[in-house]
């Protein structure tokens, strides 16, 4: 089982840095347009703005970064064998719920009350 997880685990991570990739890949084009834009982009009625399109980029990326240190933290509970055990009650992490969320460090019950 252990196997399992650590491989779920490293999957995800795969993921999510493609993901902080493709983020700041996206921030470095919204600032050299910025860079060039002499214009008030807060009105412009073609659609978002840079300062969306940064804001919500920005926001992906403090995401990824965020999980990834879920994950570095689910991998530290993997090598000392805390893996699957409730971090608030100490109870088994249901298998399911670690699939799904190979990061979790709470219960259903504990993350629910959070």
């Amino acid at each position: 089982m252990r196997a399992e997880f650590t491989r779920l685990i490293a999957d995800r991570r795969a993921e999510l840095e493609a993901r902080l990739t493709a983020a700041e890949e996206r921030l470095a084009s919204i600032r050299l347009a910025r860079s060039g834009a002499t214009d008030d982009d807060e009105h412009d009625p073609e659609g978002s703005t840079l300062s969306t399109e940064w804001s919500r980029a920005e926001g992906q990326r403090t995401d990824v970064i965020r999980e990834l240190a879920d994950l570095d933290a689910a991998s530290d509970r993997v090598g000392a064998g805390t893996y699957g055990v409730c971090a608030a009650c100490g109870n088994p992490i249901p298998l399911e719920r670690l699939r799904l969320l190979p990061a979790a460090a709470l219960c259903v019950p504990c993350a629910s009350r959070v």
